[in-house]
């Protein structure tokens, strides 16, 4: 048996009924007609498909084709498979930003010194403790991207703000490395493996009963994919969003008044993956004087942002990204409310007496 038709017995992938309700649900197909997922999966039953092909990488593993699948077939899943066996085979993609993102991920296996925490203030955390804050890749992406105001530590240091309010100053490692997330998604298991066990190492000299995540990928990758590889974690994976309502409701946490309309986008990974839908809402619900409008396409249904992994960034993620944004200003919002500006949007906003 080849590998991929191995990788078709294991997935199932046989259940196909070819009605093509992946490929007309996928954000990539209606913008690139030469992706189809049920082509994909119908050359793989044939064992037609090449490992070379270079439109296996073009899938987001946003999941919207394996939510509608009448026959269940995981194809995000399916699609992650073949990119192991296309790395094997030393085909990789194409990488955006000339692969730097992936050469740091790789870095972050080796035994390295970071200083992964230059944006924390003295008192806001501490060394050990019950709660481990898992702050995730933003402190590179705030160096990567710091000449075109993207990636952000902003977001972070409110986290840690809020957190504070709340009485808690949790543990923020130097030591932490990227989830793996990526490199889970774009076939290479082996970098996926090193540097999750590094991180529950960490994590686990830490002492921690409860780790926060503010980051989607860290959260579902911890939370559904590291009790695959390494059995049930010592700890309990928290979203920082979950936490934060509690604390809400508790009345640990007030917040003074807003006005306005925003509209909020759906991770991939927090909303069809991980199941987090209520959550953000309630939090913008509890801004007093905000207003939140839905896009057409939101929740289940939510699109995705148009990249993933740090692969295949091309005029086909341009083109999901514009009509995403078109989409956002037909609800005559103000705001278009990511996950990140959330944490910003309650920071700021806390009140303190």
């Amino acid at each position: 048996m080849t590998a991929i038709a191995e990788l078709v017995d294991v997935t199932k992938a046989y259940f196909c009924l070819d009605c093509g309700v992946c490929t007309g649900s996928c954000p990539v197909a209606r913008v690139f007609p030469d992706f189809s997922p049920r082509q994909i999966i119908e050359r793989s039953l044939y064992d037609l498909e090449e490992p070379s092909d270079d439109t296996i990488w073009s899938c987001l593993t946003c999941a919207q084709c394996s939510v509608r699948c009448p026959a269940e077939i995981n194809f995000p899943e399916f699609i992650r498979r073949f990119r192991d066996e296309a790395h094997r085979l030393g085909y990789n993609g194409v990488m955006a930003h000339n692969g730097m993102l992936q050469t740091i991920t790789a870095i972050q296996t080796m035994d390295i010194q970071q200083n992964r925490t230059f944006w924390v203030e003295d008192g806001q955390t501490q060394e050990t403790g019950e709660v481990f804050y898992f702050v995730g890749c933003r402190p590179y992406f705030d160096v990567i991207f710091r000449d075109i105001n993207a990636g952000s530590i902003k977001g972070s240091q409110s986290v840690l703000k809020i957190l504070n309010v709340c009485g808690v100053a949790p543990v923020v490692s130097n030591d932490e490395r990227c989830c793996g997330h990526d490199a889970f998604w774009n076939g290479n298991e082996e970098k996926f493996k090193q540097l999750a066990q590094l991180n529950l190492d960490i994590i686990r000299a830490s002492g921690a009963k409860k780790v926060l995540f503010s980051c989607p990928e860290g959260y579902y990758t911890f939370r559904n994919l590291y009790p695959n590889y390494f059995g049930p974690l010592d700890f309990e994976p928290v979203h920082i969003l979950d936490f934060l309502l509690s604390k809400i409701r508790e009345g640990a946490v007030r917040l003074e008044e807003s006005q306005g309309v925003v509209t909020y986008h759906d991770p991939c990974r927090l909303g069809r993956l991980a199941g987090i839908y209520d959550a953000p809402r309630q939090l913008i619900q509890a801004v007093p004087g905000l207003e939140l409008k839905e896009m057409v396409r939101s929740r289940e249904n939510g699109v995705c942002c148009g990249t993933t992994g740090w692969m295949n960034c091309s005029s086909c993620s341009k083109e999901i990204q514009l009509q995403r944004l078109s989409e956002a200003s037909a609800t005559g919002a103000g705001t278009l409310v990511e996950i990140t500006d959330l944490y910003d949007l309650v920071a700021d906003r806390l009140k303190t007496e």
